[in-house]
């Protein structure tokens, strides 16, 4: 949220009283407690009378988020096309059946079998030959009321060998039970604004509508659809891409609305389990590893990216099975119980049984079933089943190569979902026209509006002291920083290959770039240039911290050479973040050897902010000229919560809070970050702000990153009530106004330009592009911002939505505000894509994860296997080590 309150104003010194008043406010904490069930309830945010306290959870209060106030109309009006497709409704009154299947049954596609089964014995006789919706679970839909409220059915499936011959009966006891009727009107009342409750229920019976013709051919994955004959690429160690289609129905101000986009993810690929782990482990051709033994770390990297896959076995009877595991010894020690009760080896066993001789009996076997009875599965004889999304963490290899299939450009992109939405061919989905729902073909046209950018301001000094920059980029060749860092106590450790003099001769550029852009920065090192093995990093640092220590010159900046092979930057940053207080500065050898000007300047930009300077500001915020963020003190607060990678179910999540420390001009933050328990999305860690007592108290607001639309009120109430209590902690009268904005990147709307000289070098719409019509919420403040110019592919705009505003904002004032805090980023002269305060949030959250789970954390280069280690399955959540104090006070996530 942004906050703004009525405490004494004036003053042009931007940051010296609200430093001070902060300086030791994120070390202080403020937990939030669950309510006790029967706890009354305050009054919930959405009533403008402020509470002392919201609500910690959502299930039992209806919470109001703020209507539009207006719209947007600053700015060049274009006309720009979005992958929103209208959705004409003209069914009747909708009915929801609750099934039951009995003996209970997990699989979706199971489930689809039975019913499928059931309507084809008596569609026609009990159920009038409608065409009903089935969500795969329990949602049973039918555009119109059955003959019955409650009826029970058996049915019998018969599996089938490839001779036709019955392999397999199995019986089902089906209930179908009536469960509600929905009124078609109370969706038709909520798109024409005449009712704010969202019939969900309504929009989710739709929703599964559209979904059904694609669920019975695809594979389902979330809110996409991928299936074999689309396309696909291998991406390596044993993972391929397919490209498939999303689709979402969602009501706007148009109506409702189908928003559909091209998509790719990751799949294992349908191989032999002998050849996926030769991929796997980078062994080259199988046949020659036949004989290898494996280590411990390779069996923990292959049990982590085997567990729960789905193999089949072709020796025999074909079956499947889930993969639990990989056992601890090689396949030919492993012995099993025997029918006639004796132990028997495996080897043996498929000799005698199957007559076959296993060549990889050196390899561990797949195992499923459970610890008591395991079924032993050899490699050689299993095969991964086709159709699995592969959901471990990829490595950078991976990562590239997935993203090099999934980037297009703005015109191909939507050229491709011109074709998705022609070949679903919804004007001929015979279940579509039961319900009445008619997707129309062209993707709509919307009224947006381009917002200029903002002056940046830089040091009086330099030639250029403003500059507006141009398709959201600038360069500060002639500028110089508005306040450049004081360094004089520096050095550096190289860990690479390179030489000594090399790197000192880097060293040696870098702070001339430095000094060049306006910083103080001592021209030579308090130390020597060092030079160390890849093996010895915490003792280096140690070293080179003591030495300085001793001379009684505390280092304030250490510059860092990686080693040649990655897999040390967290390492690294826990040690000199968390232990010794160092502010340091990595830098990739083959950078180091190259010394472009670019890379130095940018790398100068990151060491100003970590070493307490400022870049630049708008020149408008310190003219006092931002309508609300100007006019009283006012300090933002950006929020993310950071979630471990895929298959860590036992590490925590991580919370990461920022706060602006410079009013007027907000461009200097520092951190907080906690552990907290895993998967739990709400901030619990926040913090209390420290009375100035020569000035009245500066707000509270934040910018919350990380929510999806069912998170909404429970973020709102609970976060409230922790910024209410935490004012409340410094007066009790303290009551600020708040507005609370969610920023949501992870969302599939794109925007395609209509007018080929309405675009960015890229193709894409133009920086500062702003949607608030058609395709946003019916009734609710929200909009759409592309605020910095693509590179490649298409570029991607945020969704802002307001969940909370005593301060009243116009749509104009806070579409500008919103677009010009993105010119603000420290670390480069382009706009970004996501306001800084929810941006610098990430970052921190995403370092964090470093201090307690080292290079897995998140590093792009880990690659398969080189991820944290697997951990107990009832692993508590260990307290993040706390950060130096001086580290704290800086831009350490820069």
């Amino acid at each position: 949220m942004y906050g703004r309150g009525s405490g004494n104003g004036g003053g042009s010194s931007s940051s010296s009283a609200p430093a001070s008043r902060l300086s030791s406010e994120l070390e202080q904490r403020l937990v939030l407690q669950p309510r006790p069930p029967n706890t009354p309830q305050p009054p919930p945010p959405a009533v403008q009378a402020k509470p002392a306290a919201a609500a910690s959870s959502s299930k039992a209060v209806t919470v109001k988020f703020p209507p539009r106030p207006s719209y947007g109309t600053a700015g060049t009006r274009c006309l720009i096309r979005a992958n929103h497709f209208l959705v004409e409704l003209t069914g009747r009154d909708l009915y929801h059946y609750d099934v039951s299947i009995t003996p209970e049954v997990t699989s979706r596609g199971l489930n689809r079998a039975v019913m499928k089964e059931l309507l084809e014995k008596h569609g026609k006789t009990h159920f009038n030959g409608c065409l009903p919706a089935y969500d795969g679970r329990k949602g049973f839909y039918t555009a119109g009321a059955l003959p019955f409220t409650s009826k029970d059915f058996n049915i019998k499936l018969i599996d089938r060998d490839e001779s036709g011959d019955i392999k397999r009966e199995r019986e089902f006891k089906v209930s179908v039970k009536l469960a509600s009727r929905a009124d078609i009107n109370h969706l038709r009342q909520f798109l024409q604004c005449k009712s704010r409750e969202a019939p969900h229920d309504i929009i989710q019976v739709l929703d599964v509508v559209l979904r059904e013709s694609p669920s019975k051919n695809c594979t389902v994955v979330g809110r996409s659809f991928f299936a074999p004959g689309f396309h696909k690429s291998e991406i390596g160690f044993g993972v391929e891409c397919w490209k498939g289609f999303y689709q979402s129905l969602r009501p706007t101000q148009m109506g409702m609305s189908l928003n559909m986009d091209v998509s790719a993810t990751a799949f294992y690929e349908p191989i032999s389990v002998v050849d996926f782990v030769a991929k796997y482990l980078n062994l080259g051709d199988p046949r020659r590893a036949a004989s290898k033994t494996f280590s411990d770390s390779d069996q923990i990297k292959l049990k982590k990216a085997l567990r729960g896959v789905k193999v089949e076995v072709a020796h025999g009877e074909s079956k499947r099975y889930r993969v639990s595991g990989i056992t601890s010894q090689p396949t030919k020690k492993l012995k099993f119980l025997a029918e006639d009760k004796r132990e028997k080896l495996v080897i043996e066993y498929f000799q005698e049984r199957y007559n076959i001789s296993l060549r990889y009996a050196s390899w561990p076997a797949l195992q499923s079933g459970n610890e008591p009875k395991p079924i032993y599965l050899p490699m050689e004889l299993c095969k991964i089943v086709e159709g699995q999304k592969y959901s471990k963490k990829l490595n950078d290899r991976q990562v590239t190569a997935l993203l090099r299939e999934a980037c297009r450009r703005p015109r191909e992109r939507e050229e491709s979902i011109r074709r998705i939405a022609e070949n679903n061919n919804y004007e001929n989905d015979k279940l579509a026209k039961e319900f009445g729902v008619h997707v129309k073909k062209e993707l709509v046209c919307i009224d947006a509006h381009v917002l200029p950018p903002p002056v940046i301001k830089y040091n009086d000094y330099g030639r250029d002291r403003t500059i507006r920059p141009r398709m959201g980029q600038w360069n500060m060749i002639n500028a110089k920083m508005y306040n450049g860092a004081k360094v004089n106590f520096w050095t550096c450790l190289n860990f690479s290959s390179l030489s000594t003099q090399i790197a000192s001769g880097f060293c040696h550029d870098l702070v001339s770039m430095c000094r060049n852009k306006g910083m103080d920065v001592n021209p030579n090192p308090i130390y020597p240039v060092q030079s160390s093995h890849p093996n010895q990093i915490e003792r280096a640092l140690s070293d080179v911290h003591r030495a300085c220590n001793d001379q009684r010159k505390p280092l304030q900046l250490l510059i860092i050479i990686l080693p040649d092979l990655s897999g040390n930057y967290g390492r690294i940053k826990r040690v000199c973040e968390t232990e010794l207080g160092i502010v340091s500065q990595c830098c990739q050898p083959k950078h180091a050897r190259k010394c472009s000007p670019q890379y130095l300047e940018n790398v100068a930009l990151k060491i100003n902010v970590k070493t307490g300077g400022r870049n630049s500001v708008l020149e408008d915020a310190i003219a006092r000229n931002i309508p609300v963020l100007t006019d009283i003190p006012t300090i933002i607060f950006g929020a993310d919560v950071s979630h471990p990678q895929p298959g860590e179910d036992s590490s925590p999540s991580i919370a990461a809070v920022v706060a602006s420390m410079d009013w007027p001009a907000v461009t200097t933050y520092r951190g907080l970050v906690s552990a907290q328990q895993h998967r739990e999305e709400i901030i619990q860690d926040l913090f209390k702000v420290q009375q100035d007592p020569t000035r009245g108290p500066v707000n509270a607001g934040m910018i919350r990153d990380g929510v999806s639309e069912g998170q909404f009120s429970h973020v709102l109430l609970s976060e409230m009530d922790a910024i209410r209590k935490a004012c409340q902690s410094l007066e009790e009268s303290y009551l600020p106004p708040v507005t609370f904005i969610v920023v949501q990147k992870r969302h599939h709307t794109r925007f395609f330009p209509t007018n080929p000289s309405q675009t960015d070098k890229s193709g894409n719409i133009q920086p500062g592009t702003v949607v608030d019509r058609m395709i946003c919420h019916p009734l609710e403040f929200d909009f759409y911002l592309c605020s910095h110019a693509g590179i490649q592919g298409t570029s991607r705009p945020v969704h802002y939505h307001v969940l909370f505003d005593e301060n009243k904002f116009t749509a104009d004032n806070l579409q500008k505000l919103t677009n010009n805090l993105c010119y603000t980023y420290a670390r480069c002269t382009r706009s970004v894509s996501v306001v800084p305060p929810a941006y610098y949030a990430h970052l921190a959250a995403f370092r964090a994860r470093y201090y307690i789970e080292g290079e897995g954390a998140g590093a792009a280069d880990a690659g398969p296997g080189k991820g944290a280690a697997v951990r107990g399955e009832a692993a508590s959540v260990r307290p993040l080590p706390p950060l130096s104090p001086n580290i704290k006070d800086v831009m350490f996530f820069c």
